[in-house]
C-alpha cells in the first residue's frame, strides 16, 4: 500500500485513541454514580499479507468491555431501601414496558404509588409472599412482581394459629377447677392477644390447673366476659378446654406424653377458627412461664420496612405488627461480563453470557443483601487520568504518522515538477 497504507494505519490508529478516551470520558463522568461499571477499550491488530520486498501496513481495531463482576466499594446509607448485594448477584429490575433487567444500582425509593424505583428508573421485581413462600423458576422471570412497601396498609388479618412454648411447674399443688360464674381457683394465667376478622383485638386470658399428677387442665376465656380482667366470667366466655398429660419418665424427661392431646381448638369470637399449639409445653421443675408467637394483624399504615439478608422485606405497622410482605431473588449468569449494557447500568442477558440463573440471596452461589448500603462506581479517578493521557500521547503520535506520511507525498509530488 506504501504511503497510502501508512496514512490510512494512522487513522485507525488515531479513531482507536479517540474511542479510548470516549471510555474514558464516560468512566470518569459515572465515577460518581452508583452500580456503575467501569468500560475498558481494547485494542487488537489486523495484519494484511506482506512479501519481502512490500510491506502492507494494517489497522487496529478495537473492542468495548465493562469490568461488570468488578464490585466498587460499599458506602452506607441511613435509607433502608438502599441496597447493595454483597458477593455474586445482580437485581432484577424491570422497565416501564416490563422488560427485565439486571443491575446492582441498588438506589431504590417508592415513587407515588409506593413500587420502588430506582435512580435510572427502574422497578424492583420480587415475589409475593401473600399466598405463602414462592416457587422460584430457575431459569425465567415467571412470577416477578414489582416490589411496592404501602399497598399493605390498612388490611387486617385474622388471627388463626398460636404457637406457644410453656413450662408448668411439677412442684404445684392439686386444685379443684372453678369455672364460671362462680370464683377462680387455679395454678397460673397468663394472656394473649389476637385479631378477630375486622382486626379487633380479642384478649384471650388462659388459666391452667393442676388436677393430679402429671395431668394438668387448661382454659381458655375470652376477656370481655370477664369481671377486672379475671372470674367470674359469663358462662360464654368459655372458648375452650382440654386435658394435658406429662412423661416425668427417664425417657419423657416432662414432656407431654405420647397419648396426649397437643392442642386446643375454637374459634375466636367474631375472628376464624383458632389453634393454640401447645406440642412443645412441658411440667419440669421451674417457675410458671409461657411465651407465644400469634399471627394476625389489626388495621394499621405501614410505617417503615426493613430488608433482611435473605431478601425478605418486612412491613412493619404502626401498631408494632411485622409482616413479610416480599422477597426479593438475585440473578447471575456464566459470564457477566458479556452482558449487554443498558441506559441506567442495567444490563440485559446476551448469547455470549449465557443463560439466566435466579435464586434467593444465599442460595445457589450468590451473596445476600445488605440494607441501608450502596456499592459506588467501579471506576478509579487516578487510573482514569492516567489512561485518558496515554490515549492523548498515542493519538498525538498516530497524527505525527499520518503528518510524516502527507509530507511524504508532497515530496514524491514535487518530483512531477
Amino acid at each position: 500500500m506504501g504511503l497510502y497504507g501508512v496514512m490510512r494505519t494512522s487513522v485507525s490508529g488515531m479513531s482507536a485513541q479517540s474511542n479510548k478516551l470516549s471510555t474514558v470520558a464516560d468512566n470518569i463522568a459515572n465515577v460518581n454514580t452508583v452500580g456503575y461499571k467501569r468500560g475498558d477499550t481494547q485494542f487488537s491488530s489486523l495484519v494484511l499479507p506482506s512479501t519481502n520486498g512490500a510491506y502492507n501496513s494494517g489497522s487496529v481495531a478495537t473492542n468495548v468491555r465493562y469490568a461488570i463482576t468488578d464490585p466498587g466499594s460499599t458506602t452506607f446509607t441511613t435509607s433502608k431501601t438502599d441496597l447493595a448485594v454483597n458477593g455474586n448477584g445482580y437485581f432484577l429490575v424491570s422497565d416501564s414496558s416490563g422488560k427485565i433487567m439486571l443491575t446492582r444500582a441498588g438506589s431504590f425509593v417508592p415513587d407515588s404509588a409506593g413500587n420502588l424505583l430506582n435512580t435510572a428508573g427502574y422497578y424492583l421485581m420480587g415475589y409475593s409472599l401473600a399466598n405463602g413462600a414462592p416457587t422460584i423458576t430457575a431459569n425465567g422471570t415467571n412470577g416477578l412482581t414489582k416490589v411496592n412497601i404501602t399497598q399493605m396498609s390498612l388490611q387486617a388479618k385474622p388471627s388463626t394459629t398460636a404457637t406457644v412454648s410453656a413450662n408448668l411447674d411439677v412442684s404445684a399443688a392439686v386444685v379443684v377447677p372453678s369455672g364460671p360464674p362462680g370464683p377462680a381457683n387455679y395454678t397460673s394465667k397468663s394472656s394473649l392477644i389476637t385479631y378477630d376478622n375486622v382486626g379487633r383485638t380479642v384478649q384471650l386470658d388462659i388459666y391452667a390447673y393442676k388436677t393430679g399428677t402429671d395431668q394438668w387442665q387448661i382454659d381458655v376465656y375470652d376477656n370481655a366476659g370477664s369481671t377486672g380482667n379475671t372470674f367470674p366470667y359469663t358462662a360464654a366466655s368459655l372458648l375452650g378446654s382440654q386435658t394435658f398429660t406429662f412423661d416425668t419418665s427417664a425417657t419423657g424427661l416432662g414432656a407431654l406424653a405420647a397419648a396426649s392431646p397437643t392442642n386446643i381448638t375454637f374459634t375466636i369470637p367474631g375472628g376464624a377458627p383458632f389453634t393454640m399449639d401447645l406440642s412443645q409445653m412441658t411440667q419440669v421443675a421451674a417457675p410458671f412461664s409461657f411465651t407465644a408467637n400469634v399471627d394476625g394483624n389489626a388495621p394499621s399504615a405501614i410505617e417503615s420496612v426493613e430488608i433482611d439478608d435473605k431478601g425478605v422485606v418486612n412491613a412493619i405497622f404502626q401498631n408494632g405488627t411485622r409482616l413479610a410482605t416480599y422477597q426479593l431473588p438475585l440473578a447471575t449468569v456464566p459470564s457477566p461480563d458479556n452482558l449487554t449494557p443498558q441506559v441506567g447500568n442495567a444490563y440485559l442477558v446476551s448469547s455470549t453470557s449465557g443463560n439466566l440463573q435466579i435464586d434467593f440471596p444465599g442460595q445457589s452461589g450468590l451473596g445476600t443483601i445488605e440494607s441501608g448500603a450502596l456499592e459506588q462506581s467501579n471506576a478509579d479517578l487516578a487510573s482514569e487520568l492516567t489512561s485518558m493521557i496515554e490515549a492523548q500521547r498515542g493519538f498525538t503520535a498516530n497524527s505525527k504518522v499520518f503528518q510524516t506520511g502527507d509530507d511524504l507525498l508532497e515530496v514524491l509530488v514535487s518530483l512531477k515538477r
